[in-house]
């Protein structure tokens, strides 16, 4: 027996809610696609696990994605706190000359002179 025909997920999606349905049985699905029941069954045990997963945790992520979210998010309102104490800083000390092109006849930077 040659390979199975590839089908689209639109197809699998719709067989396989008959066979939960009850509408069609494995061997009956697998008939009318052109596919062997093993096909039926591996697709059916697919989309229960995928239905599970996406039920699983925070907006569908399992709990170790939930978790790595959280960290991340913890990690960028520190930054976000770090980046807003180092720009306090900056404007506490001036509008400095860095960042800005030499005013003409001063020097951004003097040369201290010893006597």
């Amino acid at each position: 027996m040659g390979r199975p025909p590839i089908l689209p997920t639109d197809q699998k999606f719709a067989l396989v809610l008959r066979v939960l349905t009850g509408e069609l049985t494995a061997a009956e699905a697998a008939r009318n696609a052109g596919v062997s029941e093993q096909s039926v069954s591996n697709w059916r045990r697919q989309f229960i696990e995928g239905a599970r997963v996406g039920l699983a945790g925070e907006g569908g992520r399992d709990t170790e994605d939930a978790s790595r979210v959280a960290e991340l998010t913890q990690e960028n309102a520190t930054l976000k706190a770090t980046i807003g104490e180092l720009y306090i800083e900056l404007r506490k000390y001036g509008r400095s000359t860095a960042g800005r092109g030499p005013v003409r006849g001063r020097q951004a930077h003097p040369v201290p002179r010893f006597k």
